[in-house]
């Protein structure tokens, strides 16, 4: 969410048809490139983004990333929406070899570096999905980080929606307890900064990026449903990973009425599987207006013409306010085009070897489903893929999803059984070396066999606190302290202890 955008925007009803006009034009210009090619190609590129939570010594939300940003001096963390979050960017690799062993070894030294400059202005860094101790009064606007695409954003979504956003969720209980609500209403777009990601990038040649997306669409709700680490949002437990519903709900622009006549979200799933990327990126311009519609001076087919790859400006600022959880990305680097998938349906945490399998296992199961003589997506319903999501993001290992071929079944079963072999089989394919495989795959498979999530060890631990007599904000504070000591000790999730 960090593309800049003018200080000051002033938008008349001119504007916004010179840039659909011009969104268009970019549309048109993509489309010429892809049957022309051009595109970069050799072995498959992955890459990575991590948003981050700081608190203060109380564990509540520190917001202070600026403060941080300017200690830390380096191009790899940036800001995020919330004053309170910051964003690891790391460069770009090779999947292959032991290049994931490198990129853990990475990610280990940001972090802690991170983490040491956060300490000296009287901070920390949490490696979570949804930091639970956020309270309302954090959601106000005046926490909104000092980019004027966040402010314009934040207005330009209420502008569109013409009222408060409605915050209404119900969850997955705890062990024998009923059910807990949440419904309360938010005056800015804030309650998007609770939800902190992984997200995954895998460039791909134009030819493949159908396959690799409809894949990714497939993966979607068993990746939650074994990864899940988002418990907690305002003192109640939800969905296993409440990152799904609160993300959409906070960034809705559609009243009630616009719901009801079928208005698609801009946080979405979609609604078919594709041929192209093409079709993404023409969905984005036909179904939904521009929230950022200003225009850049380049003209992109001029740029074709003179043998320049287009930025193509205004199609990618529109689809970076299109939410979808696998996004289409079009980027130029080196002075040449590329195509990359981005899958944004991971949250942060709780360790970096457990992002780290989970990125494993998805580029592995990915790579297998693309090899696949007879496409999985040929034989699954695009509505099923969609209830997988939020069947898995509510319950976790309790779901029951569909798969072609075995019907419904739990998570962890579809993954010992099935998914787990073929991730194996997807990363021998991509040249990854046997130890890393085996490393990271070999922590997937002890999640699933101790059905054991940062979601479900936080949502144990916090009832473990409350048999003790602690209240909800006590449990969930004396939780948080212990997920940070054991999320810094790096041990994977599975192996955590609950009684602390």
């Amino acid at each position: 969410m960090g593309t800049q955008v003018p200080t000051t925007v002033e938008l008349d009803r001119s504007d916004r048809q010179f840039h659909r006009s011009k969104m268009q034009r970019c549309l048109d210009a993509l489309g010429r490139m892809l049957a022309d090619g051009g595109f970069a190609s050799g072995p498959a590129k992955i890459g990575l983004e991590i948003e981050l939570n700081l608190v203060d010594p109380v564990l509540h939300p520190a917001m202070a990333n600026l403060e941080v940003l300017e200690k830390l001096d380096d191009p790899s963390f940036t800001t995020e929406l919330g004053q309170h979050n910051l964003e690891l960017n790391v460069r770009p690799r090779l999947l292959r070899g032991d290049q994931a062993l490198a990129l853990e070894g990475e990610l280990d030294k940001l972090l802690g570096d991170a983490n040491a400059r956060a300490q000296d202005v009287g901070a920390g860094i949490v490696l979570i999905g949804m930091l639970p101790t956020l309270r309302m009064e954090n959601f106000d606007r005046r926490w909104l980080t000092g980019n004027p695409r966040y402010a314009l954003l934040n207005d330009q979504i209420f502008a569109a929606r013409g009222e408060n956003m409605v915050l209404n969720m119900e969850g997955s209980p705890l062990p024998g307890r009923r059910p807990e609500r949440l419904l309360t209403a938010a005056t800015s777009i804030l309650p998007e900064s609770a939800c902190t990601s992984a997200q995954l990038h895998l460039q791909v040649a134009p030819e493949e990026f159908a396959s690799h997306w409809n894949a990714a669409q497939c993966l979607a709700g068993v990746q939650v449903a074994i990864a899940a680490n988002s418990p907690f949002l305002l003192g109640r437990a939800l969905w296993h990973e409440t990152r799904i519903p609160l993300f959409q709900q906070a960034t809705d622009t559609r009243p009630q009425e616009l719901k009801n006549q079928g208005v698609r979200p801009r946080v979405w799933f979609g609604e078919r599987w594709i041929t192209s990327i093409f079709d993404l990126f023409e969905e984005n311009v036909r179904y939904f207006p521009g929230l950022l519609p200003h225009t850049d001076d380049e003209d992109p087919m001029a740029a074709l013409d003179e043998g320049r790859p287009p930025k193509l400006a205004e199609l990618r600022v529109h689809n970076g306010t299109i939410w979808r959880w696998n996004r289409p990305v079009y980027d130029i680097a080196d002075g040449q085009p590329h195509l990359r998938v981005e899958n944004r349906v991971l949250p942060a945490g709780p360790t970096v070897v457990d992002l780290m399998a989970n990125a494993a296992f998805f580029y592995g199961a990915q790579r297998a489903l693309v090899d696949q003589e007879r496409p999985l997506w040929s034989m699954m319903s695009f509505q099923a893929a969609e209830e997988n999501l939020y069947e898995g993001a509510k319950h976790s290992f309790g779901a029951q999803l569909y798969w072609p071929g075995n019907g419904w079944v739990p998570p962890d079963e579809l993954v010992l059984r099935k998914l787990l072999p073929m991730a194996h089989e997807g990363l021998r394919a991509c040249g990854v070396a046997d130890d890393v495989r085996e490393r990271y795959l070999g922590i997937i498979e002890q999640r699933c066999v101790s059905r054991r999530t940062g979601s479900s060890w936080q949502r144990e631990a916090v009832a473990a606190f409350e048999r003790r007599g602690y209240d909800r904000e006590s449990a969930i504070a004396g939780m948080l302290a212990a997920y940070i000591e054991l999320s810094r000790a790096g041990e994977p999730v599975h192996t955590w202890p609950i009684e602390v």
